[in-house]
């Protein structure tokens, strides 16, 4: 199924003159790994003490796609410029879950909507993701498969955080789109598990994201 994801070598052959400039400067694909997760626990934390004025969810809005290409500029500088670390790889996944997790956090806070639908669906970003990282512990690659994953959860989340902010999204419609997320969430835990096992064994009759 499509996803987010498989526009990244566009979006990465558009960041690569920027990789290389911060290379020449000394950043490391670590230090963009912390900002990102920083920046994205500062503005969870904004948001969410200030969840009465929906105004602010406009930040969530503003800030995933420059989250996106941080996530993107980390891994570039890490693969093309020599820097990959046994710790640049605890960092890239522990950083993404705790990122995604926050950035969850002010929706289950709008009294309109409830916790329930975005806690299930918080979980299941951790565990869909969790399972991305255990190909390669049977065999398998990295998996990123969708329809359902980081990528495509960033795009969701920004959306609905605008629309929040702008005050046309009800407490019902905000529910719905979590529980939505939740479904397809499953259906991409089942692609990687099933895919994953696929490549491991040989079976897999599709390239490796």
């Amino acid at each position: 199924m499509a996803s987010v994801y498989d526009f990244k070598p566009r979006f990465q052959a558009l960041l690569r003159p920027l990789v290389g400039r911060l290379h020449q400067r000394g950043v490391s694909a670590n230090q963009v790994t912390l900002l990102a997760a920083v920046l994205s626990l500062l503005v969870a934390a904004v948001v969410g003490l200030n969840v009465q004025t929906q105004l602010w969810f406009v930040l969530i809005a503003l800030w995933l796609p420059l989250r996106m290409a941080l996530n993107a500029i980390d891994g570039m500088l890490a693969r093309e410029h020599g820097q990959q670390t046994a710790l640049g790889g605890y960092l890239n996944e522990l950083c993404d879950v705790v990122s995604d997790a926050a950035l969850f956090v002010p929706f289950a806070l709008l009294p309109e909507t409830g916790p329930g639908a975005v806690l299930i669906a918080m979980v299941l970003a951790i565990i869909v993701e969790y399972a991305g990282v255990m190909g390669p512990l049977v065999g398998a690659t990295r998996r990123y498969d969708g329809p359902m994953g980081k990528s495509d959860r960033a795009l969701v989340i920004g959306i609905l955080a605008l629309v929040v902010a702008v005050g046309l999204a009800a407490g019902w419609f905000i529910a719905a789109v979590f529980w939505l997320m939740a479904v397809l969430m499953l259906v991409s835990l089942y692609h990687r598990v099933q895919r994953g096992i696929a490549e491991a064994t040989g079976d897999d009759k599709t390239p490796a994201p």
